[in-house]
């Protein structure tokens, strides 16, 4: 009635949208409504691309394994392909959109399928890649893209006693790359040198994901046993650990964490917020619903939204993260009919503020080769730079030296404004030695002389030329190559001959001599792992029997 809507009046003019309770007096019942929580992100929707800025005609990998197969940075798409043997993953110019060509150059360097890819977030032309092979390859990619296949690593990493499944750069640190396979392991690598800081032994069965926070002094991890650890990577020290349901994805959001399971009940997909501090109980749990495709979150840090979507889905939900109950609140989902494989994002700082795009997803189809890109926009009607939507995000400068973090200093990452254009700079750092076994090793270094020439300098992003001018240019450098592989062969006949007079037989020796530097080289990566892995457990077998002394003297007090 008019007296009804009067109070609601009243009390709105007292009060605050968020603090609004109206109760309608009712016979025998009592009606109680809350007022809209304010938020600049409740209209956020997701924007397909249209055709043509879609990548099409990819052979995208069928393998099962739980990963996003794909990875974005401001210049380059990666996506993971289907081969008969071994393991290729594609790498395409952002702008580089439309039809592939069929015989479109790949990275072809494992021998096994490829389970991870992962850019390096201080340098955009750095790409890691891990293998069913068990190693762990860094490859370089021209500015351009690749004219040819490429199979020449910059630094290839043995450690893993079987498949690694998962590789994640340290967010703040440089050169800083940690694995984890299914031997149980997890290996933290400093590539700048190619050597293994530290072997993490203290899951008992397969990890299911891992997730650094922000300043990367902490990483958490979730495995086949149902607990959750959260792990001190230097010392390979578990600081926390709790049994969770049945958690298989999760990630860290500010102080806390979110995981994503399965109910042993009814099978239900459910998310869970824990605060790192406290893990005897979770904040919060809801079901989402009872699909059986695995949930992937992916978290933004400015923005503070947390989305979920799953393999096979064909649905994005997005939530907004608060600091206290219910800590999670739901804002619309992303619908589409086609399922996907997997999803990749582009960092922060390659979305578009002109569209006011807060975060952008690579959408792999399960049903057809193509890789869609996905904006999640929030709907404004100026086209000015927005302040509230952009603060200060990640740039792609490190905060520490691998050296200093290794000896125990932590910081957060470096900021950038947003508001800056295209003039974004890559950070370069300078080239490390690398030692690799190779078969002549003079030809070797100079040849990694040349990679990382460009090295010692910072690059500017480049506005992309138009697609005609790209296709050209991409033609006769195809070309080019393949004139310059024909006739450009080195002379065979004199080198039989001067193994002739040495008293070698053609075409052996060398191939034996390579085989033997290269077991040589994987028995002292082996023995290395071996001492470092006796030292932590010798470790942590003392700081145990202090922890035990400590007790009994407590006890006999």
């Amino acid at each position: 009635d008019r007296s009804t809507v009067s109070l609601v009046k009243r009390c709105c003019n007292k009060k605050s949208k968020d603090d609004i309770i109206v109760s309608c007096g009712m016979t025998n019942s009592q009606l109680w409504w809350k007022g809209v929580r304010s938020s600049k992100f409740r209209h956020v929707y997701g924007r397909p691309a249209k055709r043509e800025g879609c990548y099409e005609n990819i052979k995208i990998t069928k393998n099962a394994h739980d990963s996003h197969f794909c990875a974005v940075n401001p210049k380059f798409v990666a996506v993971v392909t289907e081969v008969a043997g071994g393991g290729t993953f594609l790498v395409l110019p952002i702008n580089n959109t439309g039809r592939l060509d069929f015989n479109a150059s790949r990275v072809t360097g494992h021998r096994g399928p490829v389970l991870d890819i992962k850019w390096n977030p201080f340098n955009d032309n750095i790409i890691a890649s891990c293998s069913d092979d068990c190693t762990i390859k860094l490859w370089y990619i021209p500015d351009g893209g690749l004219a040819t296949h490429l199979s020449e690593w910059l630094i290839d990493l043995h450690g893993h006693k079987r498949r690694v499944g998962y590789i994640e750069w340290h967010p703040t640190a440089e050169n800083i790359l940690v694995s984890a396979g299914f031997d149980h392991l997890m290996i933290v690598w400093d590539v700048g040198c190619g050597e293994a800081v530290n072997v993490i032994d203290c899951h008992p069965d397969v990890i299911y994901s891992m997730s650094f926070n922000r300043d990367g002094s902490l990483i958490a991890t979730t495995c086949k046993d149902k607990k959750l650890r959260i792990i001190e990577p230097r010392r390979g020290i578990v600081l926390s650990l709790n049994s969770l349901v049945d958690s298989i994805k999760f990630l860290f959001s500010a102080s806390h964490h979110l995981k994503t399971g399965r109910s042993h009940e009814n099978s239900d997909r459910q998310y869970a917020v824990w605060n790192q501090n406290d893990l005897s109980a979770p904040l919060c749990t809801d079901t989402i619903d009872c699909s059986s495709g695995v949930l992937f979150p992916y978290y933004d840090h400015d923005s503070r939204i947390v989305f979920l979507a799953g393999k096979g889905d064909g649905n994005i939900r997005y939530y907004e993260v608060v600091d206290q109950s219910p800590w999670l609140h739901y804002l619309n989902q992303f619908l589409s009919g086609s399922p996907q494989r997997g999803l990749g994002f582009i960092p922060k700082r390659g979305c578009d503020t002109t569209q006011c795009e807060i975060f952008r997803f690579y959408k792999l189809h399960a049903t057809k080769g193509m890789c869609e890109p996905i904006s999640m926009i929030v709907p404004r009607k100026s086209d000015t730079f927005q302040e509230d939507l952009y603060p200060d995000t990640a740039a792609p400068t490190p905060a520490l030296s691998a050296r200093d973090w290794i000896n125990g200093r932590n910081c957060n990452p470096v900021l950038m404004s947003m508001n800056t254009g295209v003039a974004v700079r890559t950070h370069k750092p300078q080239s490390p030695p690398i030692v690799t076994p190779v078969t002549n090793l003079s030809a070797a270094n100079n040849n990694n002389s040349k990679k990382f020439a460009f090295l010692s300098q910072e690059t500017i992003q480049i506005i992309p030329l138009s697609e005609k001018s790209q296709k050209t240019s991409s033609n006769q450098s195809t070309k080019f190559q393949q004139i310059q592989q024909i006739f450009g062969q080195p002379n065979i006949m004199t080198d039989e001959y001067k193994r002739g007079e040495r008293g070698e037989q053609p075409g052996d020796s060398p191939k034996t001599e390579f085989q033997l530097q290269r077991a040589y080289s994987r028995q002292c990566e082996e023995l290395k792992l071996l001492r470092k892995q006796l030292a932590n457990r010798e470790r942590r077998i003392k700081e145990l029997e202090e922890q035990v002394q400590m007790l009994q003297r407590k006890s006999h007090k």
